[in-house]
């Protein structure tokens, strides 16, 4: 093997991730090298995922065997494709060997595919697998040598428990398995998993990415070239030319070699609807901060903290389809606000924007040729890479028509797909007679070839009003007059519409104005005529005109959108007067006033009108007979609208009506709702939804969310069909009508937030087929019905803010609620004698269940809760609990428990092996957790606020120095412990950023001893000390002894610099932090340390920490080692660094080791320690960096676990400062800041606890001067 094939043939940066790969890619070449695996590995490589295959069959030889396997350890996770002739392969067995061997030690994630094999197979070496180990064996059977016989066959024993093993992995993918058997599909799902695998945020590209490559080498270079300037770079095109898919790509590469990253998608889409900025602006924000920013409540606001935000990190910014004069400038006007080396990209149409500058690069998007563009279009069409034999010369045709353009290839190649000849022939006719350039017409195409009008219909509708809603709810509103599932489906196949991770409907923004324009060209002068009418001020016209006519079957209008007055705000700048206001604030200010809504509506001043510089909106009310003329409308969206006059003759036919802001008190018993399926009017002023009973037969959904007046549910009698129930923070409501109990059909009621709802009526029991149930909120709910029992489908029941262990079942003898609410959701089998009545159980089929903040006690929680044998996700956070039952390791499908401020929690049982997330911030009385499952693996953990946590079993355990055993201190060197007396130290724990006062203690973890001692000088037994950040030796000779590890001594104080001195009395106390690096340059050993807890100098001392490191076989006489400190927050000033060997005596003194007393004291601090071997022989591959690199720090590594889209750039950061041997140190010194009464840093500027931290995290990145004293 000469060489490897990754997409970058460069060595990886020092700032690329941990890994050097994320993917070690291992097949049999002769099997799939051209055809499968070159498929996968191509899927792979354009998600951007660095992926390592060898690249060709030359003879092997050890060299390249020490290359691979290095490999396979500085890559994250490997996939092994089994093929049928994968065993006749011996290296590939050795390979496998390697791969597991990885698993074993360092955690290395593997991912089993089988391609034309059964897992069964390779596990029982069946099929062509026993083929090939028969041959092997005719071979060493004729061995003569029986030394080589015996190494032989143990090899090939090795080779078989390697092939079972891999077998056995609960993680693998089977081509046999896939429905359709289509590799195509079977290699997105592979990438899929591998992304969740590697916890990498992946912008979803093109499924078949040719011509990609060629076209994002020169902007990766361009993102790499070392300048310092923040660089703009504009890639420009026609639209469906695959901008987006270039920036997506490009981003996907490159966004883990940044400190932060942001892609904001269709801008120009985004921009155009109401609060769309602000929207874009908290996405922004909240990617950079590497947090959810749930508020901003005016653009100015999010335009500071934009500049707040990008002004601290190596930023990659993508803007996607910038349309926008005001918004270009922006962008360079915002340049000076980026942190150095800093990249930003913008995808347009419109080449025009970019002439007027040349400060920054502009790439234009090079049509497909033809080769490439048949390729694209065949996989579209055909499955594969080029056309069938019958369809080539027609291909070509067809192919010719499209001019390269990626979007129109696509299109037409899934709607050929499978079509016979004469249909090809009648579009290749349509596409001759379409004029160069006009995409949107050969678009349309495929859209002609949809096989009938309810298709069509499907389609237009989504273009229309519902691209970016959830598709269930648009099947629901659409199945009444056409059959959306198959139609979106249809859709689907042709690549009209996708559906994104979270069931919305999603559809490029081309395909989306090609159906626009269908509607639009049905009467371009007269919108009146259309069938569809989405553009606000069309609708608004209209409806002020009263020119619609019957053909319109769909209308939206927003009144904010329909201004005469342009807003020009960006996402940076601001230039003329803020038409559109933010929702938020509007419904912020609804909160403070429930009767506000109604006082908007007297004095004639609509939501919209808020900080808007336009007409008020009494010019703006409409009369209801504008809709007279349009009998056939199905789809009307209004948004704030005021109508005057009765509405009997409004249209009959509406399937939905979303009329947010609706302005009336009750809906008139004039209004047509007998067609409907969905009713929202969230945000409405009513107080009755309708006087007596409505009989809608078909309505399933009812949405009547925040609507602040409304005190009484509707009367529900006549909806039979309603499937979903909204009354989410209809903060006045005081009671539901009992008719709910006649909704046989509905899944989901919410009603959040009703704070003055007192009860539920008992009917509610009937609903069988509820699976959905929240009353979180409803804190004055004083009694819930004893029948809630009966409800036999309930999957989810949240009740957050109910005082459970105050409430009581309305009986003949008022019980306690609680105790009986448990045996509901835990299937007991006999009940309070006092209830005669047998209750159908929840057990098989609660998934989630939210009990925060209900004041529940231990005694409200039965012992055996175990019978909720599905339940996934348990909330019983801001509780009264002391302890949970153990029966709770027991719910053995139960991934996430909270358990936030449970300030009376002071410690948990075993827990179930499924779980994935434990939280327990602020759980102040916490003071030990024990018995963690998949703690290092896959559990995250997070113990913020837990100030009393002392032990965490796995990670960490602190105590009184007294309570170790005297090997302990013995091994710092202390004598006896009398001279420290009744000290106090003051620690910071960096786990739970919390600070506690005490006795002198001991930290253990990671097999290294700490402790933190108030002193100015490195203690007289350590052999070397320095005032320099590092200190070299090598390790002496010492007769009849053996090394033992090694001890460190580091004096610091606090900063001499006054904006960083002040720990924790000013803002910027919460950071501390030092990093020791132990490198055994003799063995290639290098190990990094942060403890989690960090001693805290009093203003006028100094402190001391003192650790022993047992190194044990990882340091032998000869080696020379480097000790240094390679990081430390400007908090810090150190003065001194000590190291000092220790050893044991191999005559004279007994060895650690065996069963003493002694050792059982040690053991009793740390189960896994071993007396003869160093703490990394431990299983440390949860610390394992790369090979021969440890990362000792807990408090990091939960922070890199985090799932968080940062992780690889925080690793990345983590390498190129902390392992590299040209790290410089950083710090405090009083060079830099001066000394103790040095003004220079007095005058600083106040900063936000956000800025802090990404400030202390930029420091903790840079390769700093010199602070030492």
């Amino acid at each position: 093997m000469a060489a490897a094939t990754t997409q970058e043939e460069e060595e990886p940066s020092s700032s690329n991730s941990r890994y050097t790969y994320h993917v070690f890619l291992s097949f049999r070449g002769k099997n799939t090298r051209k055809t499968f695996t070159d498929h996968l590995y191509t899927a792979l490589v354009s998600s951007g995922i660095r992926t390592f295959r060898d690249d060709d069959e030359l003879e092997r030889g050890e060299d390249i065997k020490s290359v691979l396997q290095k490999s396979i350890q500085e890559s994250r996770m490997s996939i092994i494709v089994f093929s049928k002739d994968y065993s006749s392969s011996r290296w590939c067995l050795d390979e496998l060997v390697m791969i597991l061997q990885c698993k074993r030690v360092f955690g290395h994630m593997i991912l089993p595919v089988f391609y034309d094999v059964d897992p069964s197979e390779v596990k029982k070496q069946s099929g062509s697998f026993a083929e090939a180990f028969d041959r092997d064996e005719e071979g060493f059977e004729a061995e003569k040598d029986l030394r080589r016989k015996k190494e032989w066959m143990e090899k090939v024993e090795e080779w078989k428990a390697a092939l079972s093993e891999v077998s056995d992995l609960e993680d693998r993918m089977v081509l046999q398995n896939q429905p359709d058997g289509l590799e195509a599909k079977f290699i997105r799902e592979i990438v899929k998993v591998v992304g969740r695998k590697l916890n990498r945020i992946i912008l979803r590209v093109a499924p078949y990415p040719i011509g990609i490559d060629s076209r994002v080498e020169g902007i990766n270079l361009w993102l790499q070239d070392g300048s310092t300037n923040v660089g703009i770079l504009a890639i420009y095109g026609i639209g469906g030319i695959g901008k987006s898919t270039i920036a997506k790509s490009v981003y996907n590469l490159n966004f883990d070699k940044f400190d932060g990253s942001s892609f904001l998608a269709n801008i120009r889409e985004a921009s155009g609807q109401p609060n769309g900025l602000i929207r874009l602006q908290r996405q922004l924000i909240s990617d950079i901060l590497k947090k959810k920013i749930k508020k901003i409540y005016n653009i100015d606001e999010g335009i500071m903290k934009i500049k707040e935000a990008v002004s601290c990190k190596r930023i990659l910014l993508v803007l996607d389809d910038v349309d926008d004069l005001d918004q270009l400038n922006a962008v360079l006007g915002m340049r000076g606000w980026f942190y150095p080396r800093s990249k930003i990209i913008i995808t347009t149409r419109h080449e025009q924007l970019l002439k007027a500058h040349e400060v920054f690069r502009m790439d234009k998007v090079k049509a497909l040729d033809a080769k490439e563009s048949l390729q694209l279009f065949s996989w579209h069409c055909f499955g594969q890479d080029h056309p069938s034999e019958d369809y080539t010369d027609l291909s070509r045709n067809v192919v010719y028509h499209c001019q390269g353009n990626p979007l129109a290839l696509q299109v037409l190649g899934s709607s050929l797909s499978g079509r016979n000849l004469v249909i090809w022939e009648s579009a290749l006719m349509k596409l001759k007679a379409i004029p160069d350039h006009q995409i949107l017409k050969i678009l349309r195409i495929s859209y002609d070839s949809l096989p009938d009008n309810h298709d069509k219909n499907v389609f237009l509708d989504i273009a229309c009003f519902f691209v970016g809603k959830d598709k269930d709810y648009v099947v629901m509103i659409l199945d009444c007059d056409f059959f959306p599932i198959v139609g979106i489906q249809n859709l689907m196949d042709r690549c009209l519409l996708t559906i994104d991770n979270k069931n919305k409907l999603r559809m490029h923004q081309l395909l989306q104005d090609m159906g626009r324009e269908i509607i639009r060209q049905e009467s371009p002068q007269k919108p009146g005529k259309r069938s569809r009418v989405w553009h606000h001020k069309d609708s608004f016209n209209l409806l002020k005109e009263k020119t619609g006519t019957e053909t319109i079957k769909g209308l939206t209008l927003d009144v904010r959108m329909s201004k005469e007055v342009r807003y020009t705000g960006t996402l940076f700048n601001v230039k003329v007067a803020k038409r559109r206001s933010s929702e938020e604030t509007v419904d912020k200010l609804l909160l403070a006033d429930p009767g506000y809504s109604e006082k908007r509506r007297r004095l004639n001043f609509s939501k919209h009108s808020i900080n808007a510089n336009s007409k008020s909106s009494s010019d703006e009310d409409l009369e209801t007979d504008a809709f007279t003329g349009m009998p056939k409308l199905r789809i009307v969206q209004l948004s704030y609208v005021q109508l005057t006059g009765c509405y009997e003759n409004f249209p009959k036919k509406l399937r939905l009506l979303y009329w947010r802001g609706f302005p009336l008190k009750s809906i008139p018993n004039d209004f047509p709702l007998e067609s409907l399926v969905a009713l929202d009017m969230r945000n409405s002023s009513l107080r009755q939804v309708w006087n007596g009973t409505k009989v809608l037969g078909l309505l399933k959904i009812l949405n009547l969310s925040h609507s602040h007046g409304l005190s009484r549910s509707p009367d529900f009698s006549g909806l039979p069909n309603l499937n979903i129930l909204v009354l989410k923070d209809c903060i006045r409501l005081v009671d539901v009508h009992e008719s709910v109990g006649n909704l046989k059909r509905l899944v989901s009621l919410n009603l959040t937030g009703c704070k003055n709802l007192r009860q539920l009526p008992k009917e509610i029991g009937r609903l069988k087929s509820l699976e959905k149930l929240n009353i979180s909120g409803c804190s004055k709910l004083t009694k819930l019905p004893m029948e809630l029992v009966e409800m036999e489908s309930l999957t989810m029941f949240h009740a957050d803010g109910i005082a459970i262990g105050q409430l009581v079942f309305p009986s003949s003898e008022v019980k306690s609620w609680c105790a009986d609410f448990w045996y509901w959701v835990s299937k007991a089998r006999k009940w309070p004698q006092s209830f005669n009545f047998s209750l159908a159980s929840l057990s098989r089929s609660l998934v989630s269940l939210s009990l925060a903040n209900c004041n529940l006690s231990d005694d409200s929680i039965p012992i055996n809760i175990s019978s909720l044998s599905l339940l996934q996700y348990l909330n019983l956070s801001e509780n009264p609990i002391c302890s949970l039952p153990e029966s709770i390791k027991d719910l053995l499908m139960l991934k996430e428990l909270w358990l936030d401020s449970c300030t009376s929690l002071q410690s948990l049982p075993e827990l179930p092996l499924s779980l994935v997330e434990l939280k327990v911030i602020d759980c102040t009385s916490l003071e030990r957790i024990t018995n963690l499952p998949n703690l290092l693996k896959s559990l995250f953990l997070d113990i913020f606020g837990c100030k009393k946590l002392v032990e965490v079993q796995g990670l960490f355990k602190l105590e009184p120095l007294g309570n170790f055993h005297s090997e302990f201190i013995k091994n710092l060197g202390f004598l006896n412990l009398d001279s420290i007396g009744n000290t106090e130290v003051e620690l910071y724990n960096k786990l739970t950023e919390t600070r506690k006062t005490g006795p002198v203690q001991g930290l253990y973890e990671i097999g290294i001893f700490t402790t933190y001692l108030p002193g100015s000088e490195v203690p007289g037994w350590f052999n070397d000390k320095s005032t320099e950040s590092s200190m070299s030796f090598n390790v002496p000779s010492h007769p009849n002894t053996r090394v033992r590890g090694l001890n460190i001594c580091i004096v610091y104080a606090r900063s001499a610099n006054r904006r960083y001195r002040y720990w924790g009395e000013g803002k910027f106390g919460s950071w501390y932090a030092y990093y020791v690096k132990v490198y055994n340059r003799t063995k290639g050993l290098k190990l990094v340390y942060s403890p989690t807890f960090i001693g805290i100098p009093g203003p006028d001392e100094d402190m001391r920490s003192l650790s022993h490191w047992k190194l044990g076989n990882h340091l032998e006489v000869g080696d020379e080692v480097s000790v240094s400190v390679v990081g430390w927050s400007y908090t810090f000033l150190m003065k001194e660094l000590g190291i000092s060997l220790v050893y044991d005596e191999r005559e004279g003194e007994k060895l650690i080791g065996g069963n003493s007393e002694e050792n059982k004291q040690i053991i009793r601090h740390d189960p896994n320690y071993n007396f003869h071997h160093s703490s990394i022989d431990r299983d440390f591959s949860a610390y394992h960096f790369r090979a021969q690199e440890y990362f000792l720090s807990n408090p990091n590594y939960l922070m890199l676990r985090a799932g968080s889209s940062d992780a690889l750039q925080r690793r990345a950061v983590l390498y190129e400062h902390l392992f590299e041997d040209s790290v410089r140190t950083t710090g405090s010194t009083q060079e830099e800041g001066g000394g103790e009464d040095d003004e220079s840093s007095s005058d600083f500027p106040e900063t936000s606890y956000e800025e802090v931290e990404e400030e202390v995290e930029e420091l903790l990145a840079a390769s700093a001067s010199e602070w030492w004293h």
